[in-house]
């Protein structure tokens, strides 16, 4: 019907181009035209200004030789104003990018090695995006955006870069608990050089607290009781602390069978033993 009535209509976003007996004539912009047929008018075709995307999936080397695919993502669309270039001039838009993405790819990935690409993937999408913006102006298009979305190597070489970076890992694990397991040695030598260092102040202060007393309870016995003698003394507080001894030992609930020998000649040596000790001990402090 509209043909009959040679009205035309022209979507949001949308250009037409019209030609005359097959020569270009016009751009329509959006709306409602008269299109005369009868006199030789006709529509040659619909040309979208909105947005495209195009995915280019591109196979190449880089520098230390390992095999690559590059997937650029490339944003597009045609101008306005240059309507009759984009229509006429280029009969495969989509292919000529791509051509062009290939030849920027495989010219600056393979000056490259793999971990630099990864770095650079910036600058290897600005420089695809300047040379199709300088290339697919002078055919009436406008490059908005150029994207370098995925690069995968390999998987064999994913697998390889995989590996070495868990190695690393593990060798930084290891050195940080080797690290702590040194740190944990060392305190604890240095606690049990305190401890040791305590225990032996504990001990000596023990003995020098039983010299004294023993010294004490010597002096005040002669005192209170004559005609005792220092030995006298010092034999019955040897003989009451071994007795005291023997007391502990069979009150204690762990105690195991313990054999000493007892008598009175058994006694006396203990008392003489336990005497020379401790005479030793008060003279060496």
């Amino acid at each position: 019907m509209g043909n009959l009535l040679c009205c035309v209509q022209v979507d949001q976003s949308t250009v037409a181009i019209t030609e005359q007996f097959g020569k270009y004539q016009d751009v329509l912009q959006p709306g409602c035209h008269c299109l005369p047929w009868f006199l030789g008018f006709k529509l040659a075709g619909h040309l979208s200004l909105r947005v495209q995307q195009l995915d280019v999936r591109c196979e190449t080397k880089t520098k230390d030789n390992v095999f690559v695919n590059v997937v650029a993502s490339i944003q597009y669309r045609a101008l306005a104003d240059k309507a009759n270039d984009a229509f006429y001039r280029l009969s495969n838009t989509k292919g000529q990018i791509q051509a062009y993405v290939f030849d920027v790819i495989r010219a600056s990935v393979p000056k490259l090695n793999l971990d630099d690409v990864f770095e650079q993937k910036n600058e290897i999408a600005k420089a695809v995006e300047d040379e199709l913006e300088k290339a697919m102006s002078a055919y009436g298009y406008e490059i908005v955006q150029t994207l370098i979305v995925d690069i995968e190597p390999d998987e064999r070489v994913k697998r390889a870069m995989n590996e070495i970076n868990a190695a690393a890992r593990m060798r930084v694990a290891a050195n940080e608990k080797a690290e702590a397991e040194k740190i944990l040695q060392i305190k604890r030598a240095e606690g049990e050089a305190e401890s040791k260092y305590l225990s032996g102040l504990g001990i000596a202060r023990q003995r020098q607290a039983i010299v004294d007393g023993l010294r004490d309870s010597v002096l005040g016995f002669s005192v209170n009781v004559p005609g005792t003698s220092a030995k006298d003394v010092m034999d019955m507080v040897l003989l009451t602390q071994y007795f005291d001894t023997m007391k502990e030992i069979g009150a204690s609930s762990k105690s195991s069978v313990v054999f000493l020998p007892h008598g009175p000649g058994a006694v006396r040596d203990v008392a003489s033993q336990i005497r020379d000790g401790l005479l030793q001990a008060s003279t060496e402090h």
